[in-house]
């Protein structure tokens, strides 16, 4: 690690020796503006509009503007000197609470390891503070500016953090169009406090990555393999209007998916008893070689039979009664006349 600032930490008379190293690094995608025409950078020159000319750095001085067009100006000598009564300490002013400091006074964090011969110090500081559980509230400079800080015990390592001073905190109050009173709907507030117990879990930092960047790095890597890139249309959002169907088919979202069993056994049916009405023109015809009578007697039962079948599929399965037609009875032969 680059070390960004050396000096001591100071509570009481005791100091202790310390180098400070950045604990964050901006991982942004850093881009220069290119000249279309000739596929050239784009240079910055510094130029002053009143006199047209470009301007050199040994031609340039700082100053701060207090009334618009007027500025009082600072030598380079005078803001170094300034820097120069700023002691290189981090001076503790008190201890208090991690859980009393708003997280919006956060800017960002560094790591302090002991320095030369302040090991022993370094050390007795990180127990002192890890068994009393509090944090040191300091002052200190770095990179010309003052800036107040918290100091505590991270992982075995005292770290610090930046954090705004009180005048630099918007209030609350600048906020626009929020609501004074406002009356809150019981079943929408009962679903919103089901969905945020559904998504409730333990922080875990490592499952969240930057989409933006890692999609951006792949289309940088397509481009230098010369490959054609074409992205898909964003899919269009739309107003969400009832609040009520937005939270149900949130919670519905983030329930746990139920497993599959597996397909059903299938049922076992039983197949129908053969008809016997089909077995009856095989008995026909058989027996039909006698006379024609038994012949068309058999075949009219045997179409009775069939009729029956067909009526019992179109019932549904339901039984059918079949009446077989009645014979004619043969009127008795006259006596011939002698």
């Amino acid at each position: 690690m680059h070390t960004v600032w050396k000096g001591a930490i100071s509570f009481g008379l005791v100091h202790v020796p310390v180098k400070m190293f950045s604990a964050t690094e901006d991982k942004d995608i850093s881009m220069k503006y290119i000249h279309k025409v000739c596929g050239s950078p784009i240079s910055y020159v510094r130029r002053c509009p009143a006199c047209d000319v470009d301007v050199n750095w040994e031609e340039i001085s700082r100053g701060y503007e207090y009334e618009k067009g007027k500025f009082v100006l600072f030598e380079k000598e005078e803001l170094e000197q300034l820097n120069d009564h700023v002691e290189k300490t981090i001076t503790i002013l008190d201890f208090v609470d991690l859980e009393e400091i708003d997280p919006i006074y956060f800017q960002k964090t560094y790591y302090l390891s002991p320095d030369q011969a302040g090991s022993n110090a370094y050390q007795l500081l990180l127990e002192a503070m890890k068994q009393s559980g509090k944090i040191g509230i300091a002052k200190f400079a770095i990179r010309s500016k003052s800036s107040l800080a918290a100091i505590r015990v991270l992982e075995g390592c005292l770290a610090v953090e930046t954090i705004f001073y009180p005048d630099e905190i918007r209030p609350i109050a600048q906020v626009p169009n929020l609501p004074e009173t406002f009356q809150v709907n019981d079943k929408e507030l009962t679903m919103a406090k089901m969905l945020i117990e559904q998504l409730s879990t333990p922080f875990e930092p490592e499952k969240y990555t930057d989409d933006y960047r890692e999609a951006l790095l792949k289309l940088i890597e397509h481009k230098v393999s010369g490959e054609e890139i074409s992205l898909a249309p964003a899919k269009p959002e739309t107003n969400v209007i009832d609040l009520m169907a937005a939270l149900q088919a949130s919670i519905e979202a983030v329930k746990p998916v139920a497993t599959d069993p597996g397909p059903a056994p299938a049922k076992r049916t039983r197949k129908p008893a053969a008809k016997k009405a089909k077995a009856q023109p095989e008995e026909g015809a058989v027996a039909g070689g006698g006379g024609g009578t038994a012949a068309r007697g058999t075949a009219t039962e045997g179409a009775t039979a069939e009729g029956a079948a067909t009526g019992k599929a179109e019932t549904g399965g339901r039984p059918t009664v079949a009446v077989k037609p009645k014979p004619k009875r043969k009127s008795p032969a006259k006596p011939k006349a002698e």
